[in-house]
C-alpha cells in the first residue's frame, strides 16, 4: 500500500471503537489524517466531549508533520521542552505532545499518515489506536 484510503481509514476508526468497547475505555474520537496532514475520516462516539476532536487533531497533527509518534513527542516535551513550544508555535499550537498520536506505515516502513484518539487516558487512547492499526494489517508506529 502507498496510501492511505478512506476505506482503510473507516476501518481503523471502526475497529478503535470496538476495541474501547471490549476494554471499558470511555468513549472516544477519533481522527485519520493522509501523509500530508489532511483529514481523511473523523468519527466521534456519542458521549465524547465535543473538544475531542481538536485533541485527537493535535495529537495526530504533531505525529505527521515531526515525523514521530506522540509518545516521543511527550518525552522531547518533558527533555527539551523549548523544541517542542518552538515547533508547536510553527504549527499554530496545533501540537498536542501526548501519547494517542500514531503514525501509519506499511510494511515497508512507508509513511502512510497518522491517527490521533482522545477521550480515555492518553494510555488508553493509544492502546486502541495500536490494535485498530494491526488489526488492518498495517504497522503502527507510537514513538518511543
Amino acid at each position: 500500500m502507498s496510501e492511505l484510503n478512506l476505506e482503510t481509514a473507516r476501518q481503523i476508526i471502526q475497529t478503535t471503537f470496538e476495541y474501547g468497547s471490549k476494554n471499558n475505555i470511555k468513549p472516544l474520537a477519533v481522527l485519520v489524517l493522509d501523509s500530508g496532514g489532511h483529514p481523511l475520516a473523523f468519527e466521534r462516539q456519542d458521549g465524547a466531549s465535543a473538544g475531542r476532536f481538536a485533541i485527537a487533531n493535535g495529537k495526530a497533527y504533531g505525529a505527521i508533520m515531526l515525523g514521530v509518534g506522540s509518545r516521543s513527542l511527550m518525552s522531547r516535551a518533558e527533555h527539551q521542552s523549548y523544541f517542542v513550544l518552538a515547533a508547536n508555535g510553527a504549527f499554530d499550537g496545533r501540537v498536542i505532545p501526548m501519547p494517542g498520536g500514531v503514525l501509519i506505515r506499511d510494511e515497508n516502513n512507508n509513511l502512510l499518515g497518522a491517527v490521533g484518539a482522545s477521550g480515555d487516558t492518553a494510555d488508553n487512547d493509544e492502546a486502541a489506536l495500536l490494535a485498530s492499526i494491526h488489526s488492518v494489517g498495517l504497522v503502527a508506529d507510537p514513538g518511543e
